[in-house]
């Protein structure tokens, strides 16, 4: 299961995270929410993608977006309503859930912590501060490995974005789009999602 967009909702945490790397290269945004498209994707990516940044600007401006995110930004975060009932009773029905999140596992514990959910996940699987493991493809099959899940058909990903849908197929399993966060309709469709919700009660029904 995904993080942004999927169990909290990161906006402004994000956004304002990014909006202070951004400034340290002179680059103002005075409206947040046009950088919305970075919630989801590995950051040096978007930086690479949306800033045409080269890969050592990208890597600067990743630094520059975890001195706000990790004092302040973390916290400007706060969970969908009706996700904390859906973790409860999936757990209840005996099933395991498992984080694979772009974030580094150090900010994730730290944000389900917060919330008080870190013990609806069996396991938190996240990047590595060192980029060593970044893409969600590689989180899902570090996921996958460590976890020791043979059984492909009785796993799922669930998440908001593209990269959720296609790190899932890359690694043989199914997934749900949500479009309650940041992914539309099209983008999930066309990443190849094996079904998409629009809501947390759908959700639930489709598990």
């Amino acid at each position: 299961m995904d993080l942004d967009g999927t169990v909290t909702d990161p906006m402004f945490g994000i956004t304002s995270s990014v909006q202070y790397a951004l400034s340290h290269f002179g680059i103002i945004v005075s409206n947040i929410e046009e950088l919305c498209p970075f919630i989801g994707p590995p950051l040096k990516d978007s930086f690479k993608e949306f800033y045409h940044f080269t890969e050592e600007q990208s890597e600067e401006a990743l630094q520059k977006y975890r001195e706000y995110f990790s004092i302040k930004g973390i916290f400007e975060n706060e969970v969908y309503e009706g996700m904390e009932e859906f973790l409860k009773f999936q757990t209840q029905q005996g099933k395991k859930i498992m984080l694979a999140t772009s974030k580094p596992v150090v900010f994730a514990k730290q944000i389900l912590e917060h919330f008080n959910l870190i013990g609806y996940f069996s396991f938190i699987g996240g990047s590595t501060l060192d980029g060593s493991r970044s893409s969600k493809a590689d989180v899902i099959r570090y996921v996958l490995e460590t976890q020791h899940l043979m059984d492909l058909s009785k796993v799922l990903m669930i998440g908001d974005r593209k990269h959720d849908i296609e790190g899932a197929r890359k690694n043989g399993i199914d997934s749900v789009g949500v479009l309650y966060g940041y992914g539309d309709e099209a983008e999930l469709r066309l990443a190849g999602a094996n079904c998409i919700v629009a809501n947390i009660a759908e959700l639930a029904s489709v598990i």
